[in-house]
C-alpha cells in the first residue's frame, strides 16, 4: 500500500479502479489480499476522521466514472453483474475496516476515561498529570468541584440506562458546563463546579425520578486537583450517615450534617449517653423503640405537639402520655429546654449507634 495523506479523501480510493478493472477484465472476484487492503485504507480513514459517508459516496463517484469495460474473459457472463457484486464487495470490506477502528477507538477512550475516573475517585496518581488528563473530559481541577452520588435500588454501570438517562437531561438542560457523569461501585456520581450547585440539584432530581427512588448525597465544594476525591467520600460517608440515621429525605447534603461526624467521632463517650440518658426506656412495655420514635419525631417538629402527634398518626392526648412516660423513665422532661438537649443528642447517638438494635 502506497503512503496516503491523510489529509486527502481522494487517497483512500488507492487500487479502487485497479480492482473494478481486473474484475471486468477476467470475471474474477475480488481477491483476499485486495479485501483486506480495502479493510487497511478503512481503518486508516477512521484513525484520520473522515466520515464514512463521504468516503462511501467518493467509491460511487469513482465506481460511475472509471467504469471498466468489460473483457472477454466475463462476456459469456453477466459483466455488468460481476462488476456491481465486487463493487459492493469492496466497499464493504472499507465499512468493515472503518468501523473496526471506530470500534476499537471506542474502547480505548472508555478505558482511558475508566482510568481517569478511578484516579480521580481514588486520589492516585501524581495530581499534575491528573489536572492535564482532566481537561480531555471537560473538567479544569484547578477550580473548586463538589461530587453528588446517588444510590439506587440496584447497581448502574456507565452503560445502563438510567445512566444515559440522567446524562441526556443533564445535557439537554444544561449544555457544556464542564459536567462529568459517571459510576463507581454501582452508584450514579456528577462532578461538577463548585459554584454551579443547580447542576447537582437537577442531577439529584433526576437520579432520584430515573431510579424509581433513590438517595443522593451532595458534597461541598473543595478546591485542586484532590479537591474532586475528598468531595466525593465526603458525599459517601453523609450517603452512609443518612442511612444510618434512616433519613427520609431524598436528598442530603454534607454541609448540613457537619455535626453528626463530630458526635460519631468518640464512640465510646456516645454510647455512654445513650445507655445513661435512653436505657431507662427499655422497661417501658413494647420496649424502647416506640418512645425512642416519638422522641425523635417530636424534636423534628420542633417540639410542637400537635405537629409530632400528626406525623405520629396519635392524638395530642396520646403523645402527651408517651412525653410524661419517658419522663418518668428517664428523670428528663423533654418539654423542658435544660433536659432536651442531653435528650436530642442521646437520639442521635442512638441512631447512629443502631441502637437499641444493636448492644452498645
Amino acid at each position: 500500500m502506497t503512503d496516503l495523506r491523510p489529509d486527502e479523501p481522494e487517497a483512500y480510493l488507492t487500487g479502487y479502479a485497479e480492482i473494478l478493472a481486473g474484475v471486468a477484465d477476467t470475471g474474477r472476484r475480488p481477491t483476499r489480499d485486495e479485501l483486506e487492503e480495502r479493510r487497511l485504507l478503512g481503518e486508516r480513514a477512521a484513525e484520520a476522521g473522515h466520515s464514512l459517508r463521504s468516503l462511501v459516496r467518493l467509491h460511487l463517484d469513482a465506481t460511475r466514472t472509471s467504469w471498466p469495460r468489460v473483457g472477454p474473459a466475463a462476456s459469456g457472463q453477466d459483466g455488468t453483474g460481476t462488476v456491481l457484486a465486487a463493487v459492493a464487495q469492496a466497499v464493504d470490506a472499507f465499512a468493515d475496516g472503518y468501523e473496526r477502528a471506530q470500534r476499537l477507538a471506542v474502547r480505548q477512550e472508555e478505558a482511558a476515561r475508566r482510568e481517569f475516573i478511578d484516579d480521580l475517585l481514588y486520589g492516585r496518581s501524581d495530581l499534575g498529570r491528573l489536572a492535564e488528563r482532566a481537561e480531555r473530559f471537560g473538567l479544569v481541577l484547578s477550580r473548586a468541584h463538589a461530587v453528588a452520588v446517588a444510590e439506587g435500588p440496584e447497581a448502574y454501570d456507565d452503560t445502563a440506562p438510567v445512566t444515559r438517562i440522567v446524562e441526556a437531561a443533564l445535557i439537554s438542560r444544561f449544555g457544556d458546563r464542564r459536567v462529568l457523569i459517571t459510576t463507581k461501585n454501582g452508584q450514579l456520581i456528577c462532578i461538577a463546579p463548585g459554584d454551579q450547585d443547580d447542576v447537582l440539584s437537577f442531577f439529584a432530581k433526576q437520579a432520584f425520578a430515573a431510579t424509581d427512588g433513590s438517595r443522593v448525597a451532595i458534597g461541598r465544594p473543595r478546591s485542586g486537583a484532590g479537591g474532586v476525591v475528598h468531595s466525593y467520600e465526603e458525599a459517601l460517608s453523609t450517603l452512609e450517615l443518612a442511612g444510618r440515621l434512616s433519613l427520609d429525605e431524598p436528598v442530603v447534603r454534607a454541609a448540613d450534617m457537619l455535626v453528626y461526624p463530630v458526635l460519631a467521632r468518640d464512640r465510646q463517650a456516645m454510647a455512654d449517653l445513650v445507655l445513661s440518658a435512653l436505657g431507662p426506656l427499655r422497661g417501658a412495655r413494647g420496649g424502647a423503640e416506640p418512645l425512642l420514635r416519638t422522641l425523635e419525631v417530636y424534636f423534628d417538629a420542633g417540639c410542637t405537639a400537635a405537629e409530632a402527634a400528626r406525623r405520629l398518626a396519635l392524638s395530642v392526648r396520646a403523645l402527651t402520655y408517651r412525653l410524661d412516660r419517658i419522663h418518668q423513665l428517664t428523670g428528663a422532661n423533654p418539654s423542658d429546654p435544660v433536659h432536651r438537649y442531653t435528650l436530642q443528642t442521646a437520639v442521635i447517638g442512638a441512631r447512629l449507634l443502631q441502637w437499641p438494635a444493636q448492644e452498645l
